[in-house]
């Protein structure tokens, strides 16, 4: 399903794993497990459109003209903590990709995002950039992780998630109307906590084991 700058990826095998880490029984390993498979669907998704080139090889028969991606590789840009559990599962599909990360928490009490962390390929204005977070929610660290990106050159940018909530749609694409949003499912709304609703949870302490 497509609307304006956002993908909502909602394959059946994408709903079904969903459904299953959004159960508050579900165990840290199937947890982990699940987010990195939704993460092999996801990344199919948000590069479905990249640039191809044909190239000349030799099959054990013949030579022939193939494609091959074009271009420099990917980044992958996960917001720590939580978006390294999507990072493992691209990386399985995207072995050779590059990979940036930036570290963001949440003040509790304000909602805004800190920064204590930022490490990126000097070349990434050469590069397709994607950024991964489990939750927008209130989209105050994805908002500054794309910002800091572009400060050092991005220009070509996509986020992808598992779970977002309207307001963080919003705020994204208020903020940054140029990068597209890919994720599993669009949620009801934030709650007073700015957690999304019915949401699956902190998505960091359900992959850690931690609370």
């Amino acid at each position: 399903m497509n609307q304006d700058g956002v993908t909502v990826i909602d394959h059946p095998l994408v709903s079904h794993k969903l459904t299953l880490m959004r159960d508050k029984e579900t165990s840290t390993k199937s947890f982990r497990q699940l987010l990195r498979e939704i993460a092999l669907l996801l990344c199919y998704e948000a590069t479905r459109d990249l640039e191809l080139t044909l190239v000349e090889i030799e099959t054990p028969l013949t030579k022939m003209m193939a494609p091959k991606i074009a271009g420099k590789k990917l980044v992958f840009v996960p917001i720590l903590r939580a978006g390294m559990g999507l990072l493992e599962g691209m990386l399985e599909l995207v072995p050779s990709a590059r990979i940036a990360h930036i570290g963001l928490y949440r003040d509790p009490k304000t909602l805004v995002a800190v920064e204590y962390y930022f490490k990126a390929p000097e070349d990434i204005g050469d590069r397709l950039v994607i950024v991964l977070d489990p939750m927008l929610a209130t989209a105050n660290s994805a908002v500054a992780a794309v910002e800091r990106l572009k400060e050092r050159g991005a220009r070509n940018i996509r986020f992808v998630c598992l779970l977002a909530a309207p307001e963080g749609i919003a705020h994204m694409r208020d903020a940054h109307p140029d990068v597209h949003i890919y994720c599993a499912a669009i949620d009801e709304r934030l709650n007073e906590k700015g957690y999304i609703m019915p949401g699956l949870g902190d998505a960091g302490d359900r992959m850690y084991g931690t609370k």
